[in-house]
């Protein structure tokens, strides 16, 4: 009999406490047991999660006016500048701002212990931060400076928004060179001494759907322990790249850009990292929940470690300067293994993100569809596909000149 399901059918079913719910793990043991068709008949909807390092992620926060009001040029948060040139009392604090009085990597390697994430985590966490602003005045702002305390109780809004989160599928990063180099992936140690890896595989939300058949703008989704939302593709969206044959791309892919209420958020699932010799950064948790419409997404969810494959990146001097090495392709499975086989060497992995934590989130999702707490939504436009011959462009090399020399030296 043919499976097919609708987004209203299965809310109903949550409605009455009667949909079954299931995480990306739980699936494939339910596979295993009953086959893929009686599996999509009886499951609702699967959850999945991911939880780790998502450097294009911040904040918008409006604090509200002061008296005498003032235009807010410039803004600081305990230190870490975020940027002001919109609105008078908004700003957007990024993840991995730096704060201004840190040494960066003039003592090599920077230890950047205090950044953009950290703040993004203490104000969740309901600490006091010290906000300091400063403006040129003008008349109807006439107000200069301005230096406070605000908790997240105190400002007007403040909500989450991340340019790219949750990529589907990403590099396993190794070192080919003679002595440590110290990246976004981690520390990575020299000749192959370690191969570090980020994403939950399995668990991972763009795996389970990874043609974005109900991932789109507008799908409700678990982001920092409250609700958010798939805002727009996330930026270096890049679908069109090889795929296996069940759809899993083999490269570096799809994106989501995200949004969120960060006073619903929880200081558990937003956490402040430093990554040694490359800057500050935030964990951010997610998690995506996807409606069993039919046997082809029941067969999306059940995808396994060892049908996930990622390439071997060589940063030394493969992805810093573009000299690409065929290094091959390892699996999931055997990443989570703790050690793969690259160029015949047995190389121990480092993961970057937390699997454990992933579970988790899924499990939290779970329970709230369980309870009745979260419906879902149908996305209101679909995510540019692996037919969308989207061009993933390079930063043009051109010598300034003519109107832009001009511009230039006006300022």
């Amino acid at each position: 009999m043919t499976c097919k399901k609708t987004y209203e059918e299965i809310n109903e079913k949550i409605r009455r406490g009667e949909a079954v719910v299931v995480t990306a793990e739980e699936v494939i043991d339910v596979v295993a047991e009953k086959g893929y068709a009686k599996a999509a008949q009886e499951i609702d909807v699967v959850t999945t999660g991911t939880f780790g390092p998502m450097c294009s992620s911040g904040v918008f926060i409006n604090f509200g006016h002061s008296k005498p009001r003032i235009r807010m040029q410039k803004v600081w948060l305990n230190g870490v500048e975020a940027y002001g040139g919109i609105a008078a009392v908004d700003a957007y604090l990024g993840a991995t701002q730096v704060a201004d009085n840190d040494p960066e990597n003039k003592v090599y390697p920077g230890r950047f212990m205090y950044g953009g994430g950290h703040v993004i985590h203490d104000l969740v966490a309901g600490k006091e931060i010290r906000l300091e602003a400063i403006s040129y005045g003008t008349d109807c702002y006439p107000n200069k400076k301005v230096d406070t305390v605000i908790t997240l109780a105190d400002v007007n809004e403040a909500f989450m928004f991340n340019p790219r989160n949750a990529y589907q599928n990403y590099n396993c990063a190794v070192n080919l060179g003679d002595k440590n180099i110290y990246t976004y992936m981690g520390v990575l140690k020299p000749r192959l001494g370690n191969a570090a890896y980020s994403t939950a595989g399995q668990l991972s939300p763009l795996f389970n759907d990874p043609h974005y058949r109900t991932t789109g703008i507008g799908t409700r989704i678990f982001l920092g322990g409250g609700v958010g939302y798939v805002a727009w593709n996330g930026t270096q969206h890049h679908p069109n790249v090889p795929r296996g044959e069940n759809g899993v791309p083999m490269a570096t892919a799809g994106t989501l850009s995200l949004i969120g209420d960060l006073k619903q958020m929880d200081p558990h699932w937003l956490v402040g990292l430093s990554y040694l010799g490359y800057g500050p950064t935030l964990a951010v948790g997610v998690g995506i929940p996807i409606p069993i419409l039919d046997e082809e997404m029941l067969r999306y969810t059940a995808v396994k470690d060892e049908e996930i494959f990622c390439p071997v990146v060589d940063y030394h001097q493969g992805y810093p300067y573009g000299n690409h090495t065929d290094l091959g392709f390892v699996s999931f499975k055997d990443l989570k293994s703790g050690k793969v086989t690259i160029n015949g060497q047995e190389v121990v992995t480092t993961p970057q993100s937390s699997y454990p934590r992933a579970r988790q989130i899924a499990s939290i999702l779970k329970a709230w569809i369980q309870a009745g707490q979260f419906e879902l939504t149908q996305p209101v436009a679909a995510l540019p596909g692996a037919d969308s011959q989207i061009d993933f462009k390079s930063l043009p090399d051109r010598q300034p000149n003519g109107v832009l020399s001009m511009v230039r030296n006006r300022r």
